[in-house]
């Protein structure tokens, strides 16, 4: 059994002001192994911005410019959020949810098409059945 021994005694972290966490079990359970850079990024800044209910009002172009993302990269990462089930988004308010029962496949609301040799393997990939 590792012994635990707190390091720096006068700077244990508290809960002041805001209030934000991520359960264990986004770690644990594969929610973090589950996710793209973007989506941890994203899933982050919601996590740190948003109240006790989980509710944050960040615009699109406050998350863009303070993460340093593409607004493509932004609704990339925040539909797969939307589809993996950890936020709720009604097209001004997000709330981070409580985490599922198991996380959602990280291929899940991909397109089927990610670049120019995809689409080429399914082109020859209908020829031949043809």
């Amino acid at each position: 059994m590792i012994k635990r021994k707190i390091l720096e005694l006068d700077r244990v972290r508290r809960i002041q002001g805001g209030f934000s966490f991520i359960p264990h079990r986004f770690l644990t359970d594969g929610f973090l192994a589950s996710l793209s850079q973007t989506e941890i990024l994203l899933y982050l800044f919601l996590v740190l911005a948003s109240d006790r209910n989980g509710l944050s009002f960040y615009s699109y172009d406050a998350i863009c410019t303070l993460l340093q993302i593409t607004v493509d990269d932004y609704v990339e990462a925040r539909d797969g959020l939307i589809q993996k089930d950890l936020i709720a988004f009604d097209g001004t308010l997000f709330q981070v949810l409580d985490l599922p029962e198991k996380p959602v496949s990280k291929d899940v609301g991909k397109p089927l098409c990610y670049g120019h040799s995809k689409i080429r393997d399914l082109v020859e990939q209908s020829i031949k059945g043809m």
